[in-house]
């Protein structure tokens, strides 16, 4: 089995193919949503593939027939639904090459990175294969005689899992791997800026042997794909809503989900914090801001947003941060550069508005790169490539700044890091929580009663001591609080509560009706307690 460079599983590679939706097994007709060409960040002359989109009618058929599959598959053993995860886990693991270079072509992420995306698709399938053998429930003692109690996990039926193109493979599987382990059909959203990566992952995970309806795939506009979610949740269709995209995107998600009384799982943006205390490693802090902060062009929800850093060791670390930036490489991300392009031309608009809007009068631009576009007429000195092809951009470090800022608390998707520095270790954590997104915060320190408190104290889901605002590995729980989501946890043990539902259940065996609270025996009064030995 393996996979064309635009995402089907053939014999052959192909340079461009059209995609479509794919409901019950096979792909839809027509284009009822119009059609849009995924066209290469780093060469936007290179069109990757043409999409025909669905439009409400998709998404809800799609739905339809998610319900209509869920059942028999809910009714195949967790033993025998890992099995075919495990088999999946392998196809990805046999295609990784191949899948990582349609990443690196449709999203612009460094062929490095790439690899190490497809590898957390295989890690993830890996740790679910087990997990279908542990799908436990618990026997509960009663308070009657002749009676047993039971606990259950049951599917919750159908996911409608909507995904962004920062991770357009490895995130979607935290999502639909534990999902169709535990017995759910699933609808798959992909990002409309990475359809032939949402294309290729529904493939190789079909190829493991799923049936025809349990994994579907809709590719459409936002608005269509909204409007089908909403239409789908009225007709009683989906059963849970997976969510990871912008955090007003996800504000409205929610709102849908509670009018149908549904809790949907959030994953959402973040504004991460960096501490960097006097008791630090400065060389090794700068390390970890230049990774998570420039990493994939600073497109991650768990890239660095403010480093905070305390006021005697602020100039060191700002000046060894800038010189380790303006040396990067950056550009084609087939080579071995620091990040490539923006992901798309909208993240691309909405960064030059960042740049123009929240750089204020008091900041300091740091180091002697540009800012904006990377073009002809606005270079970096050893760029890697040609920068004209694609939507690159500088790297900024903006200094200065202040707890009132808008700078400080807004998420710009893009290459920009803001420096602040603190005196207190008290004011360093209203820094990192101050924000109110509640993602992932990092710290460093070789103090270990500093790195404790910083844990007890700061909000974030995720906390990192001496090492990068980003990375999660696959039996980790993976999410935030607050405007980075709404609690629920992605990856390990704990997405099992995101996609099955506890059942109880009571045996009796008396012969005779039992009445809980009701029919409980008397103790004995506290005089005929008796120790003996």
């Amino acid at each position: 089995m393996s996979l064309s460079e635009t995402g089907n599983v053939s014999g052959r590679v192909q340079a461009k193919r059209e995609i479509s939706s794919t409901v019950a097994g096979r792909p839809t007709p027509g284009a009822p949503g119009g059609r849009k060409l995924s066209t290469n960040p780093a060469d936007t002359r290179d069109v990757v593939a043409e999409v025909a989109l669905g439009d409400v009618e998709t998404f809800v058929s799609a739905c339809r027939a998610a319900r209509e599959a869920q059942s028999a598959w809910a009714r195949v053993p967790a033993p025998v639904r890992s099995q075919v995860i495990k088999r999946a886990g392998r196809v990805v693991e046999a295609n990784k090459e191949a899948l990582a270079r349609l990443l690196t072509r449709e999203v612009g992420k460094p062929y490095a990175e790439s690899l190490g995306e497809v590898q957390e698709i295989v890690d993830t399938c890996d740790f679910f294969t087990s997990e279908g053998r542990r799908l436990y429930g618990q026997t509960v003692p009663s308070e009657m005689p002749d009676k047993q109690l039971f606990t259950f996990r049951v599917p919750v039926g159908v996911a409608a899992i909507i995904t962004a193109g920062n991770f357009p493979v490895a995130v979607p599987s935290w999502y639909l791997v534990p999902a169709l382990v535990c017995g759910n059909a699933v609808v798959f959203k992909p990002a409309d800026y990475a359809p032939a990566l949402g294309d290729a992952l529904a493939s190789l995970l079909r190829a493991g042997g799923l049936p025809d309806g349990v994994l579907n795939v809709v590719h459409a506009g936002g608005e269509q794909t909204f409007s089908g979610l909403e239409a789908a949740l009225e007709a009683g269709l989906v059963d849970k809503v997976g969510f990871t995209g912008s955090t007003a995107v996800g504000r409205e998600i929610g709102a849908l989900c509670g009018r149908h009384l549904q809790s949907p799982c959030l994953e959402l943006g973040g504004k991460n914090p960096l501490v960097v205390t006097e008791r630090a490693r400065v060389d090794l802090a700068v390390e970890g801001a230049l990774f998570s902060g420039f990493g994939t062009a600073g497109q991650r929800c768990t890239s660095l947003g403010t480093a905070i850093v305390h006021e005697s060791v602020h100039d060191e670390f700002l000046e060894k941060l800038t010189c380790a930036v303006e040396v990067a490489p950056i550009g084609d991300p087939t080579e071995d550069v620091l990040y490539g392009p923006m992901l798309d031309r909208k993240f691309a608009r909405s960064f030059e508005g960042f740049l123009e809007d929240l750089i204020e009068p008091h900041h300091s631009v740091s180091g002697s790169t540009a800012t904006g576009r990377i073009t002809p007429e606005n270079p970096r000195e050893g760029f890697v490539g040609e920068a004209e092809r694609g939507l690159f951009y500088h790297p900024t470090i903006v200094s200065g700044l202040r707890q009132e800022d808008p700078l400080y608390s807004t998420e710009t998707f893009g290459p920009l890091v803001g420096v602040m520095r603190y005196g207190s270790f008290d004011e360093a954590v209203d820094l990192a929580n101050g924000h109110g997104y509640g993602l992932s915060a990092a710290i460093y320190t070789e103090d270990p009663a500093e790195a404790f408190r910083f844990r007890e104290r700061v909000s974030a889901g995720m906390v990192s001591v001496n090492n990068s605002t980003s990375g999660a590995e696959a039996h980790l729980p993976f999410g935030g609080n607050a405007r980075s989501g709404n609690g629920s946890r992605q990856s390990g043990v704990w997405v099992l509560d995101q996609f099955t539902r506890w059942q109880s259940v009571n045996w009796d065996y008396a012969g005779k009706l039992q009445k809980a609270q009701m029919d409980v025996s008397d103790l004995p009064a506290d005089g005929d307690f008796r120790l003996r030995c």
